[in-house]
């Protein structure tokens, strides 16, 4: 038996490395081709299979071959790649969300699918210049099938909403109807501006709320009927996607299923959630009780059973979900190590988490993260047992904290913070703001990968002289070339190992 390994190894951090490995054997006259791509990551390992095929007669073998789910983080790239998304070509008015063009969410013919978050843009009346530059670049760059507003989209207690302002949803101050009158025409002046971008390149619009839209005086439920004023969003029924199926549950909470190439069957599920604003007697709330129900039921709903019990006992395919909302699960504190006080870029916990401080824990996160402030959450939640519980899930996205951008993995289910792309609210250093992008493979849906789109990347310096509300990120920053770039092309040997993986699972 002959061995020859082309290896192409890099270390990602303590205790981390990528290991793509093409593997040449002879045996009893047959020659055999693996493609095996492993990564380890502190532990946290998922198996996939992956084929074994003989050059002489074709015939499939597998073989049990271990692969982890790697969702990375930001990467630098060196200058002059060619970008791996194909950009717009000139003269083409064509949406440039994929499934706009197709009427539906739906994987592209290249096995793809792409989400674009966009994280607290929490902003007045008039939206920052680079607010809409760096989604004006992140449109430009991912071509995203969907953009989904994860909450706090408006800061309402702008003074420019002091006429309405509400500090809790209970309150109970008397609030006049020519000012709240005056609030829905600033809302629908700020929702032009940072929906524009989308509307001029015919690309599809979700929101959900965070703990701050309501504070300019408006509910939700007027909040969703002004963005529903715009073309492209998917909160309702909408033009761009006319053969879209939604499951609606209340404001700001419902169900997008992702159909497969072929648009025969759902392959996995978008679920937009409103993660609740504040409890009484201080902290933040949680999902209303129909919003978890919701949750509950949706595995169903998107498997075509009344029943998630009675799908999973006659051995139907579950079709798993993943959920974009506000604020971060109590179980974001899981995937942090808690250390001394006085530890490098250590950051203080939050009410219940107050006495402890924290770094990210290496061996449960993807390198490339940051964490720049304690995770602000409620102090219970049942969200993440029925996430876990129904087996319907595999990752959660979430915003709310400004300074924090990661990616970790608690009990199967990824975790992830996005920090803010707002240039008129605290947050990291202008450079440091993002977006962040999601792409989905047909091959393995539930294993995406991420990536921080950050200003100083795609655009530049910031326009404005003014002083940007920043803190310094408490966080040692990844070196050149870490993590995977979702925006430029892979190296030669990424892609000598993706096509014997292709032709691997392809064979009859």
């Amino acid at each position: 038996m002959g061995l020859f390994f082309c290896l192409d190894a890099w270390l990602w951090g303590r205790c981390r490395q990528q290991l793509r490995v093409c593997t040449y054997v002879a045996r009893s006259h047959c020659l055999y081709w693996a493609v095996i791509r492993q990564y380890v990551r502190g532990g946290c390992v998922r198996a996939r299979t992956y084929g074994l095929f003989c050059l002489r007669d074709c015939r499939l073998f597998q073989d049990c071959m271990c692969t982890v789910v790697c969702m990375t983080e930001t990467q630098r790239a060196p200058e002059g790649f060619k970008p791996r998304i194909k950009p717009v070509e000139a003269g083409d008015d064509r949406p440039v969300s994929i499934s706009a063009r197709l009427g539906r969410l739906q994987f592209h013919t290249s096995g793809k699918f792409r989400v674009l978050q966009v994280a607290d843009i929490q902003d007045g009346p008039k939206i920052a210049k680079d607010t809409i530059a760096l989604l004006e670049a992140s449109l430009d760059a991912t071509r995203p099938d969907l953009v989904v507003f994860s909450g706090n989209q408006i800061a309402g207690f702008s003074p420019s909403f002091a006429g309405s302002f509400r500090k809790r949803r209970w309150s109970e101050d008397f609030i006049s109807e020519s000012a709240l009158e005056k609030t829905r025409t600033m809302v629908r002046e700020a929702t032009a501006q940072f929906v524009a971008p989308l509307e001029a390149r015919k690309v599809p619009w979700v929101v959900t709320y965070g703990n701050h839209d309501f504070q300019c005086g408006l509910s939700n439920a007027e909040l969703d009927a002004i963005y529903r004023e715009f073309p492209g969003c998917i909160n309702a029924a909408d033009a761009l996607l006319p053969d879209q199926t939604i499951y609606t549950c209340e404001p700001g909470t419902l169900a997008l299923p992702v159909r497969d190439v072929e648009n025969s069957r759902n392959v996995m599920g978008l679920v937009i959630l409103d993660s609740g604003d504040y409890a009484h007697g201080g902290g933040f709330g949680v999902p209303s009780e129909r919003a978890l129900d919701f949750l509950r039921r949706v595995p169903g709903l998107l498997s075509g059973e009344s029943d998630v019990e009675e799908m999973v006992s006659d051995s139907c395919p579950m079709v798993e979900s993943m959920v974009f909302q506000h604020m971060p699960l109590p179980e974001y504190y899981d995937v942090l190590k808690p250390v001394p006080a006085n530890t490098a870029y250590a950051m203080q916990g939050y009410r219940n988490h107050a006495n402890a401080y924290y770094i990210l824990d290496e061996e449960r996160t993807q390198p490339g993260g940051y964490l720049g402030e304690g995770i602000s959450c409620p102090d219970q939640s049942d969200e993440f047992a029925i996430l876990r519980d129904t087996g319907g899930y595999f990752a959660v996205a979430a915003g709310h904290d400004h300074r924090n951008g990661f990616v970790g993995e608690r009990e199967g289910i990824t975790l992830i913070a996005t920090p803010t792309c707002g240039f008129n609210t605290y947050g990291p250093a202008p450079s440091k703001r993002a977006t962040r992008l999601i792409e989905f493979d047909i091959r393995h849906p539930y294993e995406p990968r991420t990536q921080l789109l950050e200003f100083g990347e795609l655009v530049g310096k910031p326009s404005s002289s003014k002083q940007v509300y920043t803190y310094a990120v408490n966080q040692s920053v990844p070196g050149e070339g870490e993590g995977d770039d979702l925006l430029r092309k892979p190296s030669f040997w990424n892609k000598v190992a993706d096509v014997f993986h292709d032709i691997a699972i392809n064979l009859p």
